[in-house]
C-alpha cells in the first residue's frame, strides 16, 4: 500500500503536539468550570435548513448522506460549522430541563469547506462560553463573558507562555446609534461594510459606502472617522462626541462599553482595547461585540469573538437572548506548534518505566507498576527483558525520567542525573514537575 497522503485542512497532532493541546483544553475547561459554567456536547449533524440560516455560510457546509442512498432517502443533514447553531436548536429542545440564566461551555470539533490555510482549516476544534436568558438578560453578562475568555488566555500565558492577548472591542448599539444620528436607514448593511475597515482601509472603505449604499462622501467619511477611533482607557468617549451625532441609541452604546473597558481595566488591566471598527457583522449581535488578537501575530487575525444577541432563538412564546464568546483552539495552537513555539518535557504520559528481570518476573514488575499508579503516577512495564543498559535507553528515547529497579521493594533511578535511590513503591513519589509532561514557551 502506498504512502497515505495527508488531507489539505484537516490537520492530525502527533503525541508530543497533542500534549500541547490537551494542556490548552484542559486550562479552558478549568477555567470554564471556576466560573459556574456547565458543559454539554451537541450532535455533529442540524437539518440544513437550520445551518443554512446564516445564509453565505451555507456554500461551506459539509453535507451528510449515506454512499448508497436513493432520491428519495437521501438525508437533508449537514455537519456544523461553528457551536451557536447547535446551541439556539438544543436550548429550544431542553428549555423545560433548564433553569436560567444558562451558563454553558462547549468544546468540540467543527467543520468548515473552506479553502485551507494559516489558521483556517476544514476540520478544528472550537471552544465556547455562552450564557442564555429567559425573557431578558442582564447587561452584567456582556462584561462577564469576555473577561472569562481572557481569564483562560492569561493562564496560559503564566502557564505554557501563550504570548500575551488584545481583545477589541466594540458596542452595535454605539455604532447604530450613530448611523441613525446620520439619518442612514441600512444600518446593518453599513456595519457589514465598516466590519472589513481593518482589512481593505479608510478609503476602499468610503468609496464602498458609496457605491454600494448611495451614502454621500460627508456621511461616509463620517462613518469611517468613527470607525478610526482606538482607546484602552475611557478617552473613546470625547473622541466620539466631537464627531458631533447624537441619538438616544448612541448614548446607550457609549455607556455600556464604558462600564465593560472600566472593569476588564480593572480586571485584566492592557488586555482590552475599544475600537470602533469591530462591528461583527452577522445580524444577529445587538450589544457588545468581541474579537481577540495574539500579540506578535497579528496576521492570524481574532482568534476569540463573539458578543450579545437578544435573540438565540424563539419557541413563539419564549425569547432566549444570550451573550457569548468563542475561541478557536486550532486556530489558535495548531500555527504556534508548526513555528516551533512550545516545548513538551516529554511526549508521553509515562513517569516510570519498570524494568523487567526476566519474562518469568515480569508478574513482579506489573506489580509494582500497579503500586505506582494507584497513586497517580503514570508507568510502563518494560517491553522486553533486555539488558538493563537497554531498558535505561528505552526510556530515555522516549523522555521517561525514571527507571525502577526490584519489587515494590525496590530501587529507583533518574536517568537524567543518574542519581538511583532504594525506594518503596507504596510511597514513593516523583517530583511534581515529573509526575506529567509540561508545557511551556521554547527557549
Amino acid at each position: 500500500m502506498a504512502r497515505p497522503k495527508p488531507l489539505s485542512g484537516f490537520p492530525e497532532f502527533l503525541p508530543r503536539e497533542r500534549l500541547i493541546e490537551l494542556e490548552v483544553l484542559d486550562t479552558l475547561r478549568e477555567t470554564f468550570e471556576l466560573h459556574g459554567f456547565s458543559n454539554v456536547e451537541t450532535r455533529a449533524v442540524e437539518p440544513l435548513s437550520q445551518l443554512s440560516r446564516k445564509g453565505d455560510i451555507t456554500k461551506e457546509v459539509y453535507t451528510v448522506s449515506r454512499l448508497h442512498a436513493d432520491e428519495h432517502d437521501k438525508s437533508e443533514l449537514g455537519l456544523h460549522f461553528d457551536l451557536t447553531v447547535p446551541l439556539a436548536r438544543w436550548v429550544l429542545e431542553h428549555a423545560g430541563h433548564l433553569e436560567f440564566p444558562f451558563r454553558r461551555y462547549q468544546i468540540q470539533k467543527v467543520w468548515r469547506g473552506e479553502r485551507p490555510q494559516e489558521g483556517r482549516y476544514r476540520e478544528f476544534t472550537q471552544a465556547d462560553i455562552d450564557i442564555v436568558g429567559r425573557g431578558e438578560l442582564a447587561a452584567h453578562h456582556d462584561i462577564e463573558a469576555p473577561l472569562v475568555m481572557l481569564e483562560a488566555l492569561e493562564k496560559l500565558h503564566d502557564r505554557i507562555g501563550l504570548p500575551p492577548v488584545l481583545m477589541h472591542v466594540n458596542n452595535r448599539k454605539l455604532s447604530e446609534g450613530f448611523y441613525r444620528g446620520l439619518s442612514v436607514e441600512d444600518t446593518l448593511s453599513v456595519l457589514q461594510i465598516v466590519d472589513k475597515y481593518d482589512k481593505i482601509g479608510a478609503d476602499a472603505t468610503v468609496e464602498l459606502l458609496g457605491s454600494e449604499l448611495g451614502l454621500d462622501t460627508d456621511t461616509a467619511r463620517r462613518c469611517v472617522a468613527l470607525a478610526s477611533i482606538h482607546s484602552l482607557d475611557t478617552g473613546f468617549v470625547d473622541q466620539v462626541r466631537a464627531l458631533g451625532v447624537s441619538d438616544p441609541l448612541l448614548d446607550e452604546g457609549l455607556s455600556e462599553l464604558v462600564t465593560l473597558i472600566e472593569e476588564a481595566n480593572r480586571r485584566v488591566p492592557g488586555r482590552i482595547i475599544a475600537d470602533l471598527s469591530i462591528a461583527r457583522g452577522l445580524d444577529y449581535y445587538t450589544g457588545a461585540v468581541y474579537e481577540t488578537q495574539l500579540v506578535g501575530h497579528e496576521s492570524m487575525g481574532s482568534i476569540s469573538s463573539g458578543g450579545r444577541y437578544d435573540s438565540l432563538a424563539s419557541d413563539g412564546k419564549s425569547t432566549y437572548p444570550g451573550v457569548g464568546i468563542s475561541l478557536g483552539v486550532t486556530r489558535l495552537i495548531a500555527p504556534l506548534i508548526a513555528a516551533g513555539e512550545f516545548s513538551v518535557t516529554r511526549s508521553v504520559p509515562t513517569c516510570v518505566v519498570v524494568a523487567v528481570d526476566s519474562e518469568e518476573t515480569r508478574e513482579t514488575a506489573m506489580d509494582v507498576a500497579a503500586a505506582l499508579r494507584a497513586r497517580g503516577v503514570s508507568c510502563e512495564v518494560a517491553p522486553k527483558a533486555d539488558k538493563y543498559g537497554k531498558q535505561i535507553r528505552y526510556a530515555d528515547r522516549r523522555g521517561i525520567p525514571y527507571v525502577w529497579f526490584g519489587g515494590p521493594i525496590g530501587e529507583v533511578k533518574d536517568i537524567r542525573s543518574g542519581d538511583q535511590q532504594p525506594a518503596d513503591a507504596n510511597i514513593w513519589m516523583p517530583s511534581r514537575d515529573d509526575l506529567r509532561p509540561g508545557v511551556h514557551a521554547a527557549e
